[in-house]
């Protein structure tokens, strides 16, 4: 995933409103009808706007049945995003943990614990 469409994605979830949309699509697909009954407090013009910006983010996918407007929760970069970001967390914490273990069980007291390598210190 590029830079490019990553800050999309990050600038779409950032909005709470967009996020409560994300949530509804994952339930089921939804006209956007529905979806502004649902956000009562905004105009349909508004909703429009949030969901312009989820689609130009790749989050939603638009289908068109006559006037009737479906929307869709597309998964994609939500897992794209995970893999970028989370991932990479994740993997440094594990090499952490088992840097701790390491040091518990060795007989040296003044071992470090850090980070240790990960893939991509690699060169």
């Amino acid at each position: 995933m590029g830079d490019r469409r990553t800050d999309r994605v990050f600038k779409a979830l950032a909005d709470s409103t967009r996020r409560d949309v994300l949530d509804l699509l994952a339930q089921k697909p939804r006209t956007t009808g529905e979806l502004a009954e649902h956000f009562s407090s905004l105009s349909r013009f508004a909703v429009m706007k949030h969901l312009r910006v989820l689609h130009a983010a790749g989050l939603i996918l638009i289908t068109r049945d006559g006037r009737t407007r479906w929307n869709r929760l597309n998964p994609v970069p939500l897992r794209e995003v995970l893999r970028r970001w989370v991932d990479r967390q994740q993997e440094m914490w594990a090499d952490v943990m088992l840097n701790i273990r390491d040091v518990a069980q060795s007989s040296d007291p003044g071992a470090e614990i850090g980070p240790g390598p990960t893939n991509h210190d690699k060169p």
